[in-house]
């Protein structure tokens, strides 16, 4: 494998690149030219939301070909369409390192302690002799492996607060990891949905992977009231299914809201207000976790 890297301004960006699929390129990837300086800028987008109004003013533009010819080839094709007086310049072109991606990928997850006796671990690795609880789950297709902020603190307050026969409802279930962690924890009765199939697929599989019996489906699936309603999503998803998620909030049960910023915490408890109120329960690296009661 052969990269050909490429310096170029915002405004050459999405041309650069079109043109670089164009000529074949396996993958084209684009990341800020002065990450880790300190001209870089963090630019974060929201599903839901319009992308951010700026780029970097100057991106790295990466582009995977399978041999070094290829790659030479494209970077002269590159020259006759004016790419490089349009600012555009070549920063190289290398061979890849050979690599185990397996062996690199597992390296990358470890077990996760969600409490001192509560353990996330990937099926590669030893269980930790202090767990006790344990969800067996590796990288997949859908969110959740136990390593993002929000997830975790999902799991800390199932552990906190067990659904002992409870009804629980996980909204946006991605890998099941928060349905399989309330089935654990001794809930009676866990639907999972989600609007992806393959998150669907995904908790049916880790589900029988820790040998939790659960129903998964898409949202459909969610019918009447419960004792415990999660989700984990992002904060314009869970603004715009207020009514719906409180409509399943059973008298007395709790409903646990995550993928929200510190700085969204107010607006979310705006537009639940007028069936919960929401308070914060937990915070993480600039997340927070949002808990209602019903009365």
């Amino acid at each position: 494998m052969f990269e050909l890297r490429l310096i170029c301004p915002e405004d050459r960006v999405e041309p650069l690149s079109d043109a670089l699929e164009a000529l074949e390129a396996l993958s084209v990837s684009v990341e800020d030219a002065d990450a880790d300086t300190a001209a870089e800028r963090a630019l974060f987008g929201e599903p839901g939301l319009p992308p951010p109004a700026q780029s970097w003013s100057r991106s790295r533009v990466v582009a995977l070909f399978g041999a070094e010819a290829p790659a030479r080839e494209a970077a002269r094709l590159l020259a006759l369409q004016d790419f490089w007086d349009g600012g555009c310049q070549i920063a190289a072109i290398a061979a890849v390192p050979e690599q185990d991606w397996v062996r690199l990928t597992q390296a990358q997850f470890e077990p996760v302690p969600i409490t001192p006796s509560f353990w996330i671990v990937p099926t590669w690795h030893q269980v930790p002799a202090q767990a006790e609880r344990v969800i067996r789950l590796d990288p997949g297709l859908a969110f959740g492996t136990g390593t993002h902020p929000t997830t975790r603190m999902c799991l800390r307050w199932l552990a906190a607060h067990a659904p002992q026969g409870q009804r629980v409802l996980d909204y946006g279930c991605g890998s099941g990891i928060l349905a399989i962690g309330a089935a654990l924890h001794g809930a009676a009765a866990v639907d999972a949905v989600d609007i992806d199939p393959a998150a669907v697929q995904a908790t049916q599989d880790n589900a029988a992977a820790n040998g939790v019996v659960l129903r998964a489906g898409l949202p459909e699936l969610a019918q009447g009231a419960y004792d415990t309603v999660l989700a984990n999503i992002l904060a314009t998803p869970l603004k715009v299914l207020a009514p719906l998620l409180a409509a399943h909030v059973a008298p007395g049960g709790a409903l646990v809201l995550a993928g929200v910023l510190e700085r969204q915490t107010e607006e979310l408890q705006d537009a639940y207000r007028p069936w919960l109120a929401l308070q914060v329960a937990d915070r993480e690296d600039g997340w927070v976790l949002l808990v209602a009661r019903r009365a």
